[in-house]
């Protein structure tokens, strides 16, 4: 008796999942009649799901995953920019006009948005207007502690990356310290800022008519350290940039020495995405294309 009920299960649940694949790829006919897509695609497609069918299978998620989780590269037909720009919409909901104040700081400090890594968050735009609205979007990160300091913290993704470069190579801070070497609050940004310039030279940032300030200080609310993806090193000789560059660390900031992204790319990946690559004083940079 308890085997026929055994029995009775396995039966409904391969034709619950029978049924489940059956409306599935009926949509997904829909969707060949209704957009086009060619029967090459359909076949990609639902070839994962006929392992479905077999009771308590397993592949049918790893092929779902695989499918989702598919690196994405620009087409290589593009050129550069259009390459960057095709890149940086899957993260960033609107792009600046170029001539724009945003456009220019997308053009020095964008090219974290190409981060494919899952588990890093950017926000919503490239201009973070005050304390209040970067602390509501830091609250929303997921945070890693950078071994061998005392209170510097990136987004998780980033410090495991910094981490795991520190594995073979000794990488310390721009200051020693952390604080402002690594993720920064709106008024430390601030801070820096009214340092190096004022509200005038800010002006003329915005207007388009100084962009050298930039690779010396972010203007307020703009850095990439607000976003946890950025941090100050000093790097004394190549094995530390080697180690750097394998675990997805640039500089892209031309002329911001200390400064390092994290991209998430590997260095022969970076001119898929449009990037070029520009040596100033023995110091190779990769700049987006803007």
């Amino acid at each position: 008796m308890r085997l026929t009920i055994h029995k009775k299960t396995n039966i409904n649940r391969i034709i619950k999942k029978a049924t489940f694949i059956s409306l599935f790829l009926l949509m997904i006919f829909v969707l060949v009649a209704s957009n086009e897509i060619s029967h090459n695609q359909l076949g990609r497609t639902a070839q994962p799901l006929n392992v479905c069918l077999a009771p308590d299978s397993l592949p049918c998620k790893t092929s779902s995953q695989e499918i989702i989780s598919k690196p994405f590269f620009p087409d290589q037909k593009l050129n550069n920019q259009q390459r960057f720009l095709s890149a940086i919409a899957i993260k960033l909901p609107t792009i600046p006009q170029p001539a724009t104040y945003e456009y220019t700081l997308l053009r020095t400090y964008g090219a974290v948005f190409v981060n494919p890594d899952v588990g890093i968050k950017l926000p919503q735009k490239d201009i973070l207007a005050n304390e209040q609205e970067t602390q509501d979007f830091q609250r929303t990160l997921t945070m890693g502690h950078v071994d061998k300091t005392n209170d510097c913290y990136l987004q998780k993704s980033a410090a495991d990356a910094l981490n795991k470069a520190q594995i073979k190579q000794e990488i310390p801070l721009k200051s020693g310290y952390g604080y402002g070497d690594c993720t920064r609050t709106f008024n430390t940004n601030l801070r820096f800022w009214n340092k190096y310039a004022n509200n005038q030279v800010l002006a003329k940032v915005q207007e388009g008519k100084e962009t050298k300030i930039l690779g010396l200080v972010a203007p307020p609310g703009t850095s990439q350290h607000l976003w946890g993806l950025a941090i100050d090193l000093r790097v004394s000789n190549q094995e530390q940039r080697k180690s750097l560059n394998q675990n997805g660390w640039f500089q892209t900031v031309e002329n911001d020495v200390p400064h390092w992204t994290y991209v998430g790319l590997t260095e022969e990946n970076l001119p898929l995405f449009g990037f070029k690559k520009q040596a100033i004083r023995g110091i190779t940079y990769w700049i987006t294309p803007l």
